[in-house]
């Protein structure tokens, strides 16, 4: 990795378009990414290739003559935006602390519709999971909340009303420290608070063995892989127990209102991948870019149709 990376920063807007000026530059680094070590062909595997000079950004296999371009079947795959744009979306959504929406990154890519900027953001946040990524370990404090959704009429930009019965729950899970200070996060969107739900959501992000801390409801009892510890909240405030699943549910409610002026059903799980990916580098912003990109193009491509009909 290039030494400019290694700061604990993003790259300022000049670094960035000094570092990727144009579209050959992008696809060079994104070919590094995809094929650190040389060409390695899709299709047979064979590792001889050439670069050629009728197909933009596009290699040819020397085994089985399979042409491949540098974004073929990644979160690109079949995009009709420049690898620019692509990238300098990256650039824009990992160096905002607190992320942007798509009328906004419409307006700063300079893209013609709305429906552009939000498919991109979209297919962003979806290569915001690694899908390689860890099971929390140690001691994971566990607990659940309920947060408000904007109305489906309300505009992009937001709007003023609050739908009485525009709730959606979510299970949240903090992995510790030994000293007890906060690390990574795990956020689901959950049908309600029962143990039906909550255990297999604890199996899902916590490491077998880890230590699970809970308040003293129901739904965790039988938590036969982990150390379950409930503490029974009585008088005492949750938030004292439970101290960093509290903080992090604040500040979800809060980036959620700030930045989207409240989230919307449908896409509600990709907005807590997002929040989810901005938390636990919050203090590694600088690697967030490549990282990012890094995910995208490894993740099979999707299209509008699987966003909508929630299958990617």
């Amino acid at each position: 990795m290039p030494s400019r990376w290694k700061h604990d920063r993003p790259l300022s807007r000049a670094q960035f378009e000094a570092r990727f000026p144009d579209n050959a530059a992008c696809a060079d680094y994104l070919a590094h990414r995809r094929w650190p070590d040389g060409f390695v062909c899709p299709g047979c595997g064979g590792t001889k290739g050439w670069l050629l000079k009728t197909k933009a950004f596009t290699w040819e296999c020397a085994a089985c003559r399979r042409q491949t371009s540098v974004t073929a079947g990644t979160v690109m795959h079949g995009s009709h935006l420049p690898l620019k744009t692509w990238f300098t979306a990256i650039h824009i959504v990992t160096s905002h602390s607190n992320g942007i929406s798509a009328l906004q990154l419409q307006a700063q890519l300079g893209l013609g519709s709305y429906k552009s900027a939000w498919l991109l953001l979209t297919k962003l946040r979806r290569a915001m999971v690694d899908p390689e990524r860890s099971l929390l370990e140690g001691i994971i404090e566990v607990d659940e909340t309920e947060i408000a959704l904007r109305h489906k009429d309300d505009p992009p930009a937001g709007g003023q009303g609050r739908s009485s019965q525009g709730k959606m729950f979510v299970a949240g899970a903090v992995e510790l420290s030994p000293e007890g200070q906060p690390r990574r996060i795990r956020l689901s969107q959950i049908a309600d608070f029962s143990g039906a739900t909550l255990k297999p959501f604890v199996v899902a992000v916590a490491a077998p063995g880890a230590r699970v801390v809970t308040d003293g409801w129901s739904g965790y009892t039988g938590l036969s892989d982990h150390v379950h510890e409930p503490k029974v909240v009585g008088k005492m405030a949750a938030h004292i127990i439970l101290r960093w699943t509290h903080r992090v549910f604040s500040n979800l409610k809060r980036w959620a209102l700030g930045t989207y002026h409240g989230l919307r059903r449908q896409h509600f799980r990709r907005y807590l991948d997002e929040f989810v990916f901005r938390w636990n580098r919050r203090r590694h912003t600088a690697v967030a870019f490549d990282t990012l990109l890094g995910i995208g193009a490894r993740l099979a491509p999707a299209t509008a149709r699987d966003f909508v009909q929630q299958r990617a």
